[in-house]
């Protein structure tokens, strides 16, 4: 029986084994599909960011709403490194520069300036008002407003009091007072 030449068929009866028919024309149709379509989505992509570089060239960065500032954008306290640009603020010396010294340098300035501010005290420098005193200062005029004595007979006695110790060597049975 004669086949008609009209009817493609996949499977040949007179072979012993499955022919392979791969369809070469649909697999080239579609690697250049593919393939136009990757350039088209590539030059589509160049142009959208030539239009978004010029959109931002036209406005300014710091017109955004959401940008932080310089303060907010630091990270949170404790700072490890208190000294932006490798520099401190120095009220006497004004800027110190600490970018070619060891890593210890910042504390010991911050150290000098700390142990100025202990001994002299601090003043507004706009107003000229006292900040904050020295610590012998400090003591000075604690001590001129007569703190450490007791004004009334009832904060003598409380005084006393507080200073009630039970002895060891009265096994508990009687208070001593504890002198400083």
């Amino acid at each position: 029986m004669a086949k008609p030449k009209h009817e493609k068929t996949f499977v040949d009866f007179d072979k012993p084994y499955e022919t392979n028919v791969i369809g070469l024309r649909g697999i080239i149709y579609f690697g250049l599909g593919l393939f136009f379509l990757i350039v088209i989505t590539f030059g589509l992509m160049w142009l959208l960011k030539d239009v978004l570089e010029q959109e931002a060239v036209k406005t300014k960065s710091s017109d955004n709403p959401l940008m932080l500032t310089k303060e907010e954008a630091l990270p949170p306290e404790p700072r490890l490194q208190s000294a932006p640009g490798f520099g401190v603020e120095d009220p006497v010396k004004g800027h110190v520069n600490l970018e070619l010294t060891e890593p210890q340098s910042e504390y010991r300035e911050l150290h000098q300036q700390w142990e100025r501010l202990w001994r002299e005290g601090q003043k507004d420098p706009q107003t000229g008002t006292v900040i904050s005193l020295s610590i012998e200062e400090a003591k000075r005029k604690f001590l001129e407003q007569n703190a450490g004595t007791p004004n009334s007979r009832e904060e003598e006695e409380v005084l006393k009091k507080s200073r009630m110790i039970v002895s060891d060597a009265g096994a508990g049975r009687n208070a001593s007072v504890r002198v400083r």
